[in-house]
């Protein structure tokens, strides 16, 4: 049986775990084509609370990112160009990227995007990492409310570090960022390069030596982009002037073109 026929067994398995798992969608009728059971085995993942799974399932849902992964292209550190010292600027997709850390712009329930298929970094990393890093990010948060109350939230910019399963990536750091209501304010600006800044020392603590930013708080959070990749830059620039052996690699992601020009500008 060649790859893609053993891929679309998985694929088909998989459904049928899922499917079964689920409450809701028990009876939910799957289409014939392929790219419409990929959407709805997302979909049936992205909705899933965190709760246990048959160790058989979670290793056919392992094979089967892990061979998502190869599809799409495992992006490593020796790909990316240098643009200035030990920074760089890749456009793309994150969750290809094969570095010591990724870095997610969680929400502050810590648990991803519950939304089916929706296109935010949040919703991605979860997906192709496998429903253990929902379920990693639960017991770590359940930790905090037992220690800080039923209530709890994770507080902007306080990195959580996990690991990052079925990526190419060793970990991943999930940090929540500053959101706009009305106007920007000094208060805000200082949150984003504490994201950044709490980050960057997180992966010093823990020996991770690569790591790629997502554009922290644009997009739904409504920080301005421009501004958002100008306190990126400063903030890792000086955190790389007083930590110079720290990291062999810093790298900006971006996916929109906007993103990438604002970024090219200041480095």
């Amino acid at each position: 049986m060649n790859q893609n026929k053993v891929q679309e067994q998985r694929l088909n398995d998989l459904l049928k775990a899922f499917q079964e798992d689920s409450d809701k969608y028990k009876h939910i009728q799957i289409p014939e084509g392929v790219d419409e059971k990929r959407r709805i085995l997302r979909s049936l993942m992205n909705i899933r609370m965190p709760k246990k799974m048959a160790d058989d399932v979670i290793k056919l849902q392992n094979e089967y990112l892990l061979e998502c992964a190869k599809e799409k292209g495992i992006v490593r550190l020796s790909d990316i160009p240098v643009i200035k010292g030990n920074l760089s600027i890749w456009q793309g997709d994150i969750t290809r990227l094969q570095v010591d850390a990724v870095v997610n712009a969680a929400n502050a329930g810590m648990l991803g995007c519950f939304i089916p298929m929706h296109t935010c970094i949040d919703n991605c990393i979860h997906t192709y990492a496998g429903i253990q890093l929902r379920q990693e990010c639960y017991e770590q948060m359940e930790k905090l409310r037992i220690k800080y109350g039923r209530q709890y939230e994770q507080p902007t910019a306080v990195p959580m570090l996990t690991d990052a399963y079925n990526l190419p990536a060793k970990k991943v750091i999930h940090v929540v960022g500053p959101i706009v209501e009305s106007q920007l304010t000094p208060r805000l600006e200082k949150e984003l390069a504490d994201c950044y800044r709490n980050t960057l020392d997180l992966c010093a603590e823990n020996g991770l030596r690569s790591v790629a930013f997502c554009c922290i708080s644009t997009g739904v959070f409504r920080f301005p982009n421009k501004r958002a990749a100008k306190i990126a830059v400063d903030t890792v620039a000086e955190w790389s002037l007083e930590h110079p052996d720290a990291m062999e690699r810093i790298i900006f992601n971006v996916f929109k073109d906007e993103d990438k020009i604002y970024y090219e500008e200041f480095l």
